[in-house]
């Protein structure tokens, strides 16, 4: 299988373009890709394009596009996941897990019991890093559509702007002691929008659970385990995509 590249602005077929410093060196110095191979290009904009590289120069690598392909590896399922800020490492994973499960945007979120605090400028770098975390989820998923991350907003503010939206949406607060659980639930008879909230390491205190269910989150048990923060997400993402979605 061709590497797939994600390449930001335009493409056409015909085209002879230039790729990022960086893709072009991930492709021919990483993965030891040779004038005259192929490669698959796409831009978050649907659909991807069949390539051959035409120039591999130490800084810069040049490509010819010969053929769009419209395909598409989009669940039918839309997943907003609001996901507590926690340490580098385990947020790097959720965000690159929650993607090749299928997730159609994210939202980092601060609770009360939030390890980490970032000042504004590191959130801002933070924000950077994850939009790259995306990128290459979507590269090695197959995913052609690259899900949006917002930036860092409180949980307070977060659910202030989910109770002023349309009512499609159908919202899950992940607890260890929450008195929902999903094979209780019945098929709904439109795939919903759903929004889900994962909490910290430390969990949520009783008032940020009060305020979501105050704002119509059900409160989503996921067996009688306690999970990890980082494994609750992609628990919970993996069986709603079995419930409603695409698996």
């Amino acid at each position: 299988m061709p590497p797939r590249i994600f390449h930001t602005g335009d493409i056409s077929v015909g085209q002879t373009l230039e790729l990022a410093t960086t893709a072009g060196h991930h492709a021919t110095r990483v993965l030891r890709a040779r004038i005259g191979d192929s490669v698959t290009l796409f831009n978050g904009k649907g659909g991807e394009f069949l390539a051959r590289i035409v120039s591999a120069q130490k800084l810069v690598t040049t490509v010819t596009v010969d053929e769009f392909i419209a395909t598409e590896r989009e669940s039918s399922l839309t997943i907003e996941l609001a996901q507590a800020l926690c340490v580098n490492e385990k947020m790097d994973l959720i965000i690159q897990k929650s993607v090749e499960l299928g997730v159609s945007s994210l939202q980092p979120i601060i609770t009360t019991r939030s390890i980490v605090r970032l000042s504004d400028e590191r959130a801002k770098k933070r924000l950077e890093h994850w939009q790259r975390v995306i990128i290459s989820a979507c590269e090695q998923c197959g995913r052609n559509y690259v899900p949006t991350i917002s930036p860092l907003v409180s949980l307070v503010k977060w659910i202030d702007t989910k109770t002023r939206t349309a009512s499609d949406h159908l919202g899950f607060a992940l607890s260890v002691t929450g008195n929902t659980s999903l094979k209780d639930l019945p098929i709904p008879r439109s795939t919903p929008h759903l929004s889900l909230v994962v909490g910290p390491e430390g969990g949520f205190t009783t008032e940020e659970a009060a305020i979501l269910e105050q704002a119509g989150f059900l409160s989503l048990r996921l067996g009688n385990r306690i999970l990890r923060t980082e494994t609750a997400a992609m628990a919970a993402i993996a069986a709603l995509q079995m419930q409603w979605g695409d698996f």
